[in-house]
């Protein structure tokens, strides 16, 4: 899949970012809008506590319509309670005055601190002729909404090399195993798509990117991943769209992976020959969830021990010693459950590399996953030990 290399919007989308007050320095509050209205789905955390953003999401989502997404960062809007209620409701009021619609046109997200109360009064003041700076550039947005993020997150595609695009606004680092998205993932396209099966494609998009990525194995409270087709392209092949879909937001999620809090490899866990893909799917999890995995990746040390021990600890997967093999970047160091002798110096290399891939075939069936992790380091503490008081 060729992504462009700027990356932009499709047809009708434009966004702002501006700071607002809730952080001393940088883009603090963000707005994604559409000229029109658009045929709009989503995705939400499971967590049990989740922010009024997402309680409130959940609500507009069932009309099926957006124009606009208001997202703020550095207080998350969780634990808050009614107030917090009240106070998503303010933020999708200001955000439609400012551009000319209804709240129930207005999707809400808040991402950063859990249990502090929302600034209403500092967003609704910076939506505030907040419609002027809309423009074309989608990092502009990604700006506004990071929080450990070291970069703004976006990328485009056209797709089937046509004339409708699609384009991805993400941001995430930490507290990242979604069972839904990931922490703020927003995707906007031109095509004409029907509510129904953008609903279902979204859906399928992201079993098999989001919800297979992981930093820390924590479900954030604030998970939100919406897809907005105002239709100004037209109608599109659906299983090419599909295939754009899907590439882009396994693309991204790997880009989530690389940028987790303090991290310096992106882990991409493939299992192979598993008896069922759910099986295959919770052991490539276990992999990249493993902390003695991220630990053997960050320090370049080929304990290959501890690939197979986050294999057995899967303990109702079905798994045959005696068949399971695993390699490293290629390299094979497990065949028939034991350990192979290998170039031990160019193992050690290869893990040194950006991006380290496991590969294990359980010679099972014929069921595979790929999860996205990364590996974890001092960096990793450093930020999440004072990151409430920061």
């Amino acid at each position: 899949m060729h992504f462009d290399e700027a990356p932009a919007f499709p047809r009708g989308f434009r966004c702002a970012s501006r700071n607002c007050g809730l952080k001393q320095d940088g883009k603090d509050l963000a707005l994604f809008a559409s000229h029109t209205d658009a045929v709009a789905a989503a995705v939400f955390t499971r967590n049990q506590f989740p922010g009024a953003p997402v309680t409130l999401g959940r609500e507009t989502i069932q009309g099926g319509i957006l124009r606009a997404i208001v997202a703020n960062s550095k207080v998350s809007n969780v634990a808050t309670g009614t107030e917090g209620l009240a106070n998503a409701r303010r933020m999708a009021a200001a955000a439609a005055r400012e551009i000319g619609t209804t709240p129930d046109r207005v999707l809400v997200s808040s991402t950063g601190v859990i249990g502090r109360r929302l600034p209403i009064e500092k967003i609704e003041a910076g939506l505030m002729g907040m419609a002027s700076d809309l423009q074309s550039d989608p990092l502009v947005g990604a700006a506004g909404i990071m929080t450990t993020d070291t970069h703004p997150k976006a990328l485009s595609v056209r797709v089937g090399g046509g004339d409708a695009t699609i384009t991805w606004v993400a941001k995430g680092s930490g507290m990242i195993e979604p069972n839904m998205a990931t922490m703020l993932a927003y995707i906007f396209t031109d095509a004409a798509i029907e509510r129904s099966a953008l609903d279902r494609l979204l859906r399928d998009a992201v079993h098999v990117s989001f919800n297979m990525l992981s930093v820390d194995s924590d479900t954030s409270t604030s998970d939100t991943c919406a897809m907005l087709a105002n239709g100004q392209a037209g109608r599109v092949d659906e299983r090419q769209f599909f295939q754009a879909l899907v590439a882009g937001c396994i693309r991204m999620a790997e880009t989530l992976a690389r940028d987790g809090e303090g991290a310096k490899h992106l882990i991409r866990a493939r299992v192979s020959g598993a008896a069922s893909e759910e099986e295959a799917r919770r052991i490539a999890k276990s992999l990249v969830n493993s902390p003695l995995v991220k630990t053997m990746v960050h320090g370049a040390d080929p304990n290959v021990g501890r690939l197979l021990m986050a294999v057995g600890k899967c303990f109702d997967c079905t798994i045959a010693p005696g068949s399971t093999d695993a390699s490293i970047n290629g390299y094979a160091v497990v065949r028939g459950g034991t350990s192979v002798d290998f170039d031990d110096a160019a193992v050690r290399e290869t893990l040194r590399r950006e991006v380290v891939d496991l590969d294990v075939s359980l010679g099972i069936g014929s069921a595979s996953a790929t999860a996205f992790g990364c590996d974890l380091t001092a960096g990793y503490i450093e930020e999440n030990a004072a990151y409430y008081s920061s």
